[in-house]
């Protein structure tokens, strides 16, 4: 029963306006060359960093610049801040849900009647 509930409430969450337009706005983002080229580069010099830092080492400034300078590019790009703006109206709904989740949760606990419906 819970699974079936679980999966009715995903097939809501993705049939609402937020989740269609985090979609749009993904597809959007995904669709600009320049943006796209800019953020594999990012993810890469993070790689980088990353591994430089397990073995002891500091990134290099010049790394640091570049992510800088690749950061500064990406941000003002029109489909990039729509994508961040939806992202974040979507996971003020998934904090949303989650809330009613718990408060069903603590009713569900406090209540004595057991129901299989």
């Amino acid at each position: 029963m819970i699974d079936a509930k679980a999966k009715e409430l995903g097939r809501l969450i993705g049939q609402s306006d937020e989740y269609k337009a985090l979609k749009r706005a993904n597809d959007d983002l995904g669709n600009d060359r320049d943006a796209v080229a800019n953020l594999q580069r990012m993810e890469t010099l993070r790689r980088d960093a990353q591994r430089m830092i397990s073995q002891g080492q500091e990134p290099t400034a010049e790394m640091e610049q570049e992510l800088d300078q690749l950061l500064g590019k990406v941000q003002v790009t029109a489909a990039y801040q729509r994508a961040v703006a939806t992202q974040e109206n979507f996971d003020k709904l998934m904090m949303q849900v989650n809330q009613w989740i718990a408060e069903g949760i603590k009713a569900g606990a406090a209540s004595p009647i057991i129901t299989l419906a």
